[in-house]
């Protein structure tokens, strides 16, 4: 299960480039895998790591602290590409918690808010301060659905409201629903004949 997602405080992590598809953000051949844990090293596999798998060391994702950039601000059209459960995966296990553009896949919106990563769409003024600012901090208030840069003025973003009660709660949808069994379970014997 993903922890809560309620307020993040964050430095970003810049990516300029646009049209990241699925494959970039975890290539195919990871795919192997049903479980979450360790896909991290898998993320932007191909840019962070030579042919021989040796890191990078003129790579960025190599030498930043995850723990400290939690946010990634992407260029347009993020998340691309085929579906893959593995491409949030691999981003939240790598250290992300949100990903902010001014457009996001929207399979890659799906898949990313059933596993612990909040999508932000922000317009393209936003964006370009974003952009101009790597490592810059920002704030996000799920609560809110507010997005703060700096000592800005918040943004407001929007959520799908049953996706943003999972993430603040901490649960996937199946996990949300398996919490309300004990309800399902009253409401179907007060109603049964």
């Amino acid at each position: 299960m993903p922890e809560p997602f309620k307020q993040l405080v964050s430095r970003t992590y810049v990516m300029k480039q646009e049209a990241i598809d699925t494959d970039q953000i975890i290539p195919a051949r990871f795919l192997t895998t049903t479980s979450r844990e360790g896909l991290g090293k898998a993320a932007f596999y191909d840019w962070r790591y030579d042919a021989d798998g040796r890191p990078r060391p003129d790579e960025p994702l190599n030498t930043i602290d995850p723990s400290e950039h939690r946010v990634l601000v992407a260029g347009d059209n993020f998340g691309c590409g085929s579906s893959r459960e593995h491409a949030p995966w691999a981003l939240t296990d790598y250290g992300f918690r949100a990903v902010i553009s001014t457009t996001i896949a929207d399979i890659f919106t799906s898949n990313a808010l059933k596993n612990g990563l909040l999508p932000i769409t922000v317009d393209k003024e936003t964006h370009a301060r974003l952009m101009d600012d790597p490592g810059g901090r920002v704030s996000i208030d799920l609560e809110k659905s507010e997005l703060t840069i700096g000592n800005n003025p918040p943004i407001k973003f929007h959520v799908e409201p049953f996706a943003r009660r999972c993430l603040i709660e901490g649960v996937d949808p199946m996990g949300w629903l398996i919490d309300r069994v004990p309800m399902i379970e009253t409401y179907e014997r007060e109603r049964a004949i």
